[in-house]
């Protein structure tokens, strides 16, 4: 027993557990990392609204009932509306100062520019990158700029996962992961989701239903550390109160749902257009990029002068329509939507700096909740408040391409997984309809089209193709007897362009192969010809193929002895020759089948 312990205590430990122990400390650490950063955003998101949307311009917007504050208590009064008109302004100019200044790459929403670095820079990101977009989110949001948390904490993480990596002289790979997983635990944490959070950091990479199965591992073990630290300082519970445990109990509910799931994916459309042509005209302006954000703020007070509530965070207004207050009125509703689809569009498509998420449950949230208070009315539905916790799942599913961990999602930032059947509805339907545009630009369709994977399905399509698939390429060529003299051979050689020559006995079997190599020694020696045959020049140890091989393994053939051809032989007798199949053959089908799968895997 004694020695036994000094195995477990005393002895060495088993190189395989020590390898996990260092990858789980890793994640673990940016696990850490970004549950702090979270904190710190979170912190100095309080620090802007109370000085500069309180105390400036006496506006209060409520929040989620799941979200405490320390510094100001929010509420709903009459704001001072001019300074509202110039906040969001002001706050552009000092965000955009700091962005286009110190890490140009930190502008717009922060998801996109990890998943650009995911599949683009090897999961590379440079260390000022999250330390500035965090001040510019926190100025460009508390001033009245409308986005989400998310992008910004979405840096955090995946930025301290690059830059461990980094230090760490890990491989491109194994950064990436860091940086994913970084990614992950930042949405997991500052919207209380940690499930969601490591399925969104697998799921966001790619426009297809794909999941970066690699990725979600070590994304769900950081961000369960982030969400506890989290939790830790502000409180544990869901971001959203729901008045009712929402059930789904009535079949005849599907057909609302169902149309609930065709407005959110064409309000998508509407917000993705808007965002990226804002954008895009943004970009086309001859003016110093450091001013672009402030002239977007302004167009944003513009808004926010008419409709306040549009500017920010909004999560306040998504809990009124679930908790069914009298102030998110139909009319109410719709305004919020629409006009937080234009002051995201010009606060972040200007140059500004925040997520797309959060502005996507606001306006996924509003537009259920008008169309539940439309079937209410119409006696269709009892709970108008179901269709604002699906609509938010359906809506960012639509801009996303994210179906599942949206509805993880918004299952947990709300506690209301009994609408999981009503949500699996919607956002099937809206990721559907909604397949040709995604609010992340940087999306690659899937896998083989990512740049982070080029390579790694060489091996794969080889290997899901055979040889039979290439039967019309497999060259019927004439056999040599082996008996035939050299001087009978030479005739036939100088009228053909043949390189590689099966050999044949009596029966019509393969016995050996030549190559117009091999008969160089034989074809300037004269006096050797009428004594030589082809079975003296054959060689007997024959690398052959069959009908049924993949191609991978013919190619290894090919590179074993550098030959260009390869005898294809039947595979319950070796001694049939079917025909030559030839190298090149082989690469041209293989580089036709690739852009063939490329053209219906790649973006239209």
């Amino acid at each position: 027993m004694a020695k036994e312990k000094g195995k477990l205590f005393g002895g060495r430990l088993d190189p395989k557990n020590t390898y996990a122990m260092k990858w789980v400390a890793r994640f673990v650490a940016i696990g850490v990392v970004a549950g702090l950063g979270s904190i710190l955003f979170h912190f100095l998101c309080e620090v802007g609204m109370r000085y500069f949307m309180d105390a400036l311009a006496g506006w209060r917007p409520p929040s989620p009932a799941g979200e405490t504050h320390s510094m100001f208590k929010p509420g709903v009064k009459e704001p001072i509306r001019w300074i509202l008109l110039l906040l969001p302004a002001a706050g552009g100019i000092f965000s955009g100062w700091l962005v286009y200044t110190f890490a140009p790459e930190a502008e717009g929403h922060g998801t996109d520019a990890a998943i650009d670095a995911y599949h683009n820079k090897g999961g590379f990101a440079r260390g000022r990158v999250p330390i500035i977009k965090t001040l510019a989110s926190a100025i460009t949001l508390t001033t009245g700029g409308s986005g989400g948390r998310e992008g910004p904490i979405a840096q955090i993480g995946a930025g301290f996962g690059s830059f461990l990596a980094t230090k760490l002289k890990l491989s491109d790979r194994e950064r990436r992961i860091m940086l994913a997983a970084g990614m992950g635990a930042g949405v997991g944490s500052i919207f209380r989701a940690p499930l969601a959070g490591a399925l969104f950091a697998a799921e966001v990479l790619y426009r297809d239903p794909d999941i970066e199965s690699e990725v979600i591992l070590p994304a769900g073990l950081a961000s369960v550390v982030a969400y506890c630290i989290f939790c830790l300082a502000f409180g544990w519970g869901a971001l959203f109160q729901t008045p009712v445990n929402f059930v789904f109990r009535d079949p005849l509910e599907l057909l609302p749902y169902t149309i609930l799931a065709l407005v959110v994916a064409g309000a998508g459309w509407v917000y993705v257009k808007t965002f990226y042509g804002v954008t895009g005209l943004f970009h086309r302006l001859s003016l110093p990029n450091h001013i672009k954000p402030a002239i977007g703020g302004l167009c944003t007070g513009i808004i926010g002068f008419f409709l306040p509530q549009t500017l920010a965070f909004g999560y306040g207004y998504a809990q009124w329509a679930i908790s069914g207050d009298p102030r998110a009125t139909i009319s109410f509703l719709l305004l919020l939507a629409f006009g937080k689809i234009l002051t995201t569009s010009f606060s972040i498509g200007s140059g500004g700096s925040g997520g797309v998420f959060g502005p996507s449950v606001v306006i996924g949230g509003a537009l259920g909740g008008a169309i539940g208070m439309v079937f209410q009315q119409l006696g269709w539905v009892d709970a108008p408040g179901a269709f604002v916790i699906v609509g938010m799942a359906g809506f960012f599913t639509g801009v996303s391409n994210t179906p599942i961990s949206t509805i993880i999602f918004v299952s947990e930032m709300t506690s209301s997984y009994g609408l999981l059947l009503p949500s699996l509805l919607v956002c099937t339907v809206s990721y559907l309809v909604s397949r040709k545009w995604t609010i992340y630009q940087m999306q690659p369709k899937n896998p083989i089209a990512s740049p982070a994977h080029a390579g790694d399905f060489f091996v794969d399509i080889l290997q899901s193709l055979k040889v039979k698939d290439l039967k019309d390429l497999i060259i019927n060529v004439p056999g040599i007897p082996e008996q035939m003299n050299f001087s009978d051979f030479k005739k036939f050689f100088a009228s053909t362009k043949q390189h590689y020559f099966p050999v044949l006995d009596e029966r019509k079997r393969l016995t050996g192969i030549f190559s117009s190599t091999d008969v160089r020694s034989v074809l300037f020696e004269k006096h050797l010809e009428p004594l030589v045959i082809m079975q003296d020049i054959a060689i007997s140890d024959i690398i052959t193929v069959t009908l049924e091989d993949d191609l991978n393994s013919v190619l290894k053939k090919f590179t074993i002895k550098n030959i260009d051809a390869v005898p294809v032989v039947d595979e319950e007798d070796p001694g049939i020759l079917l025909g030559m199949l030839r190298r090149r053959e082989v690469i041209a089908f293989y580089n036709q089948r690739v852009e063939a799968i490329k053209k219906t895997k790649t973006p239209d």
